[in-house]
């Protein structure tokens, strides 16, 4: 219980998604590193989780995995940058996937986090733990060799800040990586309605979401950047579970996709 004191709970909710769908669903997602350490997590981790945001959380990391997977065997060796990086195990899941010493990880995130992702996780051969506030950029300073080819991946953290702030960030990320890939995800502002119903259930009434994308192109013109790419979450786990999830989650992931109200955005950051 130590190691997660002073942790928010939001840091949680991803975590347990990865735990519920790996034993679930594992031939859909699975994640050994996260099941190894659920004896770590407090007994109050578990509020209003259920099948379909479980599912969401699942359906982002295979988006995501798959996009920064790509980008390593295409630009190796190279660096992976996770900005509000939590208890995330993309390095397990990716090094495992694609094997070793093919890119340098970076875990960048407030101090009492990275603390608790020390004592749970350490730090691992190809892996750099970064304390610092993602959007002070200071952290920056930290990686090695700023020529390689660097994704930066932020996986459930732009939504819960305003989009002045998020522009700000990205336009000081392609002054220190130009031309470099971002991948992110986000929600449309219909879609943060229901989002936003269900952090209330967890608890965490003062972590609701205020960052929504209604149209991507509009927004990377917005942040000087190229879109590359833009993938709904659920068309290939609605494909692969067909039947096997329960009618409400199937209804939430149709709705979900036929509405664009959750995506996954690769971008280009200018040169």
């Amino acid at each position: 219980m130590k190691n997660f004191e002073g942790i928010a709970n939001t840091v949680f909710v991803p975590l347990l998604a990865r735990i519920h769908i790996s034993r679930k669903f594992p031939d859909l997602f699975y994640d050994r590193k996260a099941l190894e350490i659920e004896k770590y997590l407090p007994r109050h981790a578990e509020k209003g989780s259920f099948e379909y945001t479980d599912l969401a959380s699942a359906a982002r990391y295979i988006i995501m995995d798959e996009m920064a997977a790509d980008f390593i065997k295409r630009n190796s060796p190279c660096h992976v940058i996770s900005l509000g990086a939590g208890l995330e195990s993309a390095y397990f899941r990716l090094t495992e996937k694609l094997g070793g010493g093919r890119a340098l990880f970076y875990e960048v995130d407030l101090p009492e986090v990275i603390d608790a992702r020390w004592k749970v996780y350490g730090e691992n051969p190809g892996e750099k733990l970064i304390s610092g506030d993602m959007f002070a950029l200071d952290w920056a300073g930290e990686i090695e060799d700023r020529t390689r080819p660097t994704v930066l991946v932020v996986s459930g953290v732009f939504q819960y800040f305003r989009e002045e702030d998020i522009l700000k960030l990205i336009h000081g990320l392609t002054e220190i990586f130009p031309g470099q890939e971002l991948i992110f995800d986000a929600t449309s502002t219909k879609g943060l309605k229901f989002t936003n119903w269900f952090i209330k259930r967890t608890g965490n009434k003062n972590a609701l979401m205020t960052f929504g994308i209604d149209d991507s192109r509009k927004f990377a013109e917005k942040a000087g950047a190229t879109l590359l790419e833009e993938r709904l979450f659920f068309p290939e786990v609605r494909k692969k579970l067909g039947k096997r999830a329960s009618l409400i989650s199937r209804l939430c992931m149709e709705n979900s996709d036929r509405g664009k109200k959750a995506i996954v955005l690769r971008l280009r950051l200018a040169q």
